[in-house]
């Protein structure tokens, strides 16, 4: 399997996939080609070929109706990513030193997974906000 930070390297396929998150908020049936190719103004060969790395890299899913393909954006490998970030912006002692000092019971472990996962990309977006002067 690629390396997940080489899949995203590519700027068509970072597009393809914010594509993919605009669409599945909005509709649950994914996203067809032909879709991608009309909002990228990308070619069909080159939308295909972008397609066909980030399936490979489990990052998006197909499903096929006649001949049609329809893609869905899969979040689970680009946690990854959100992995290897975060040191770079929360401070994990820190956070730590926190929980030390709380008075609520123990979560269960998917509870404690699904908590931090949601931590880590708040602190992301709060960074990312602060930058932006927001």
């Amino acid at each position: 399997m690629a390396d997940i930070f080489d899949v995203i390297a590519d700027g068509t396929r970072r597009e393809i996939l914010q594509l993919l998150l605009r669409r599945d908020q909005e509709s649950d049936g994914g996203t067809s080609v032909s879709q991608i190719v009309s909002e990228l103004s990308v070619s069909q060969p080159t939308v295909s070929k972008h397609l066909k790395v980030l399936r490979e890299a489990g990052i998006v899913t197909v499903r096929e109706e006649g001949q049609h393909r329809y893609y869905r954006l899969e979040t689970e490998p680009l946690e990854e990513v959100d992995d290897w970030l975060v040191p770079f912006f929360v401070d994990e002692g820190e956070l730590a030193a926190e929980a030390a000092h709380s008075v609520y019971a123990p979560l269960s472990e998917p509870a404690t997974k699904f908590a931090e996962s949601l931590g880590r990309t708040a602190a992301v977006v709060q960074t990312a906000l602060k930058r932006l002067g927001a």
